[in-house]
């Protein structure tokens, strides 16, 4: 993220969640808008199905459900996958900040537009046919594959099983 964004969130109150927590849900009115100091938070929402759809991952140093900001809802949850730090202000704060420093929302605009680009390489990913076609794209676009305890959340995004992308990544190490 941008540090203009990130001094955004400068004097904000932090919360601190454990793996798993809950910050918010679906349907909930927005009141906060955060980012990520530490740890990792998903977006996740659930089909009637029942299906668990992962929206994105927030790492550190960025803001966590960018739309939230012009929304009267959350339209997903926002659950912590490890234990993690976010920092909070209100969204009435943040929209103000915004608004009066045409500078800063240049940058956001800037940042909203490179998240807008790794959302349409992500659904553009999960319509190729095979493994090693998803692969291939992911790293033109991120250059390493992520640590390895992270290889189950790359699976996920690229819409395989583990085992699918492990058989694939060993191929390639042969």
């Amino acid at each position: 993220m941008y540090p203009e964004i990130v001094a955004l969130f400068d004097d904000a109150q932090t919360t601190c969640l454990a793996k798993g927590q809950v910050l918010f849900r679906n349907a909930e009115p927005v009141r906060s808008m955060f980012i990520v100091e530490e740890g990792s938070v998903e977006l996740v929402r659930h089909a009637r199905s029942g299906t668990r759809l992962v929206l994105s991952r927030v790492r550190p140093g960025n803001v966590l459900a960018e739309a939230s900001a012009y929304a009267k809802v959350y339209h997903c949850d926002g659950v912590s996958l490890s234990r993690s730090r976010v920092k909070r202000v209100p969204v009435s704060e943040f929209q103000q900040k915004l608004t009066s420093n045409a500078d800063l929302q240049y940058v956001w605009a800037k940042a909203l537009a490179h998240e807008l680009q790794a959302a349409r390489m992500n659904a553009e990913v999960r319509t190729l046919r095979t493994v090693a076609e998803k692969v291939d794209v992911w790293l033109e676009s991120n250059k390493s594959l992520p640590p390895r305890g992270e290889l189950q959340v790359l699976a996920q995004v690229l819409g395989v099983t583990r085992e699918a992308l492990y058989r694939e990544l060993a191929k390639r190490r042969a």
